[in-house]
């Protein structure tokens, strides 16, 4: 064993104990993290319908108005019961599925005109990315400081 991977170890322990110690914390953190951006956008939709589905329509969903009002009503109750923590597994999934398509639909970097591939590239593997965090979470379950806490 080298002295550095012996100089590791001690720090893994302590990292390791506090992951377990704050854990209801972390993951109130986190929750509060992943929510944030899903209220204000589904709060946006649902105040802003017609732009929405105008964005929808854009995009060529059929029915446009209903997906809008669909898509406000996710974000939005999605992400509060995975700030709050209620039902939060299956929150987490429907998140998950949403932010899936929302990549997808919302930003198809293969398509549009070059000089939106950067843009649409990174919006893409941005909700890649919070799929990950919601499946993250879907696995560890809300922690203590929720509605779901566990008994």
């Amino acid at each position: 064993m080298s002295v550095d991977q012996a100089a590791g170890k001690p720090m893994a322990g302590i990292l390791d104990r506090a992951a377990v110690a704050g854990s209801s914390v972390i993951l109130l953190i986190a929750r509060i993290l992943i929510a944030i951006i899903f209220l204000r956008a589904g709060f946006n939709k649902l105040t802003g319908l017609e732009a929405t589905a105008k964005y929808m329509a854009d995009h060529n969903l059929p029915a446009p108005f209903f997906f809008a009002v669909l898509a406000g009503l996710v974000e939005f109750f999605g992400a509060l019961c995975v700030l709050l923590g209620f039902k939060t597994r299956y929150a987490a999934l429907l998140m998950a599925l949403f932010a899936l398509i929302a990549a997808f639909i919302g930003h198809p970097f293969w398509s549009v005109p070059a000089a939106e591939v950067r843009n649409q590239t990174a919006h893409f593997w941005k909700d890649i990315t919070i799929l990950g965090g919601f499946l993250v979470l879907f696995v560890s379950g809300p922690g203590a400081l929720s509605i779901d806490r566990p008994k």
